[in-house]
C-alpha cells in the first residue's frame, strides 16, 4: 500500500463479506484498487498456538482511485456493499496521516505481521516487525496471548486494535 496523490476511501460492507466485496469491486472497476487489511494474531486451538489472520477493520473495504458519480451509484448496487463513509462535502477521503500509519504497518502487502519485542525494565522495545517505531502508540500488552493493544487514528476516530507481538529474551 503506497501513499500517492490518488485518493483513498472507505466502503462500509456487511461484516464477514469484505473479501467477496473486494473481489466484486476489482472485477467491476478496473481503475479502483480494493484492499481488506488483515492482521496476524496468535490463538490457542486444541491446546496449540496457531497464527491466524483477522480483519484489521471489520466491515470496511478500503478503495484507492477516483470514484465518479457513475462509479458511486454502480458500486452501491453491489449486494454486499452498504454505504460509503461521507462528510458534508461528499465521499470522505481517508486522511493522509492515517494512510501513512497504515502504510507503515502494512508494508508490502495487506497484512500486519507479528512484531518481535523484548522488555527492558518496564519498557517494551520493538526490534522487528510492523510495530517498530510505534512504541508510543501501544496502550497495553498481553504477553500471555501475544497481543498488543495499539492506538490508531482511522476515519477521523481513534481506535484500539489488537496486533500480534512475540517476546524474546534480550540478546
Amino acid at each position: 500500500m503506497k501513499i500517492e496523490s490518488t485518493p483513498w476511501y472507505a466502503l462500509f460492507v456487511i461484516t464477514g463479506q469484505e473479501e467477496k466485496t473486494k473481489v466484486a469491486i476489482e472485477a467491476t472497476f478496473k481503475d479502483i484498487k480494493a484492499i481488506v487489511p488483515t492482521r496476524e494474531l496468535r490463538e490457542r486451538k486444541s491446546g496449540k498456538w496457531e497464527i491466524v489472520k483477522r480483519k484489521l477493520f471489520p466491515g470496511y473495504v478500503l478503495l484507492k482511485g477516483e470514484i465518479s458519480v457513475e462509479d458511486y451509484y454502480k458500486m452501491k448496487t453491489l449486494p454486499l456493499a452498504t454505504n460509503f463513509l461521507k462528510d458534508e462535502d461528499g465521499l470522505l477521503e481517508i486522511d493522509k496521516r492515517e494512510l501513512r500509519a497504515l502504510n507503515i504497518l502494512l508494508r508490502e502487502d495487506e497484512n500486519v505481521g507479528i512484531s518481535i519485542a523484548y522488555k527492558i525494565d518496564e519498557k517494551i522495545k520493538i526490534i522487528q516487525g510492523p510495530l517498530a517505531g510505534f512504541e508510543a502508540n501501544i496502550e497495553s500488552i498481553d504477553a500471555r496471548k501475544g497481543r498488543a493493544k495499539v492506538k490508531m487514528d482511522f476515519l477521523g476516530e481513534t481506535r484500539i486494535v489488537q496486533l500480534g507481538i512475540d517476546f524474546i529474551d534480550k540478546i
